[in-house]
């Protein structure tokens, strides 16, 4: 059953259209991944679907409600948390604080330190740098930090976007092995990735972006075995 539709999505940036109908689904418990190059309109998909950017024309439905009216705020409230590019940490804040401030919206204060304890099982560096400001993390320690923040606030989807932007593949792989774990525990996850090698990996399906439409959708093997896909993203002539 599709956790999220996405139907005949029109967006802008100013007078430059950046996403030209685009329609795609995920389902529960899937892991869903977008490939295409810089400018496709990936972000901008995920900007959507969390009511960061008004679509011109389209629909989003999360568990089959409209979200387009709601604001920001009000979506993750809604069940869906984005981490961005660049991941965006409280830099003076200390990993728990960013944590806490994950949590904003909730009051069920015994749940809160749950969820911590259970996000500190997923990522064991951040529980040893639990007092630590997040400015001083390392770049792959700032992604944790960044992603575990989004599932303070229990998302039923969870959107990604470039998680492995900078990082040393030692780090990638840590990042990606995370992903599975998170999503094993019940998060479904829409995943906006440039590294298609370590994207196909990890997703069930995914679909292929190339100037703001989706040229092809496949199974996430059926993707690696696709000659554009090999020959444009994975590097396989």
């Amino acid at each position: 059953m599709p956790l999220l539709e996405i139907h005949d999505l029109h967006a802008y940036y100013g007078n430059i259209q950046a996403l030209k109908g685009i329609s795609l689904n995920v389902d529960q418990g899937e892991i869903v991944t977008l490939i295409g190059a810089n400018g496709a309109g990936k972000t901008t998909t995920l900007r959507v679907v969390s009511g960061l950017l008004k679509p011109s024309q389209g629909k989003v439905l999360l568990n089959s409600q409209d979200l387009s009216e709601y604001k920001a705020h009000e979506v993750v409230d809604q069940g869906v948390a984005m981490v961005p590019e660049g991941r965006g940490v409280f830099s003076k804040l200390t990993v728990f604080e960013n944590l806490e401030l994950g949590a904003y919206s909730r009051s069920d204060k015994v749940e809160i330190q749950e969820d911590i304890e259970r996000i500190f099982g997923i990522f064991p560096r951040l529980k040893e740098r639990r007092t630590q400001v997040g400015g001083t993390l390392s770049g792959g320690e700032q992604q944790m930090l960044s992603t575990a923040r989004a599932l303070m606030a229990r998302p039923s989807l969870l959107l990604m976007d470039e998680p492995s932007m900078g990082l040393a593949p030692v780090l990638i792989e840590s990042v990606f092995e995370s992903l599975l774990e998170i999503n094993k525990q019940g998060t479904t996850i829409l995943l906006v990735e440039q590294n298609a090698h370590m994207a196909l990996q990890v997703a069930s399906r995914g679909y292929v972006l190339q100037t703001g439409e989706i040229v092809l959708s496949d199974t996430a093997d059926g993707l690696r075995e696709n000659e554009m896909v090999q020959k444009a993203y994975l590097g396989i002539e």
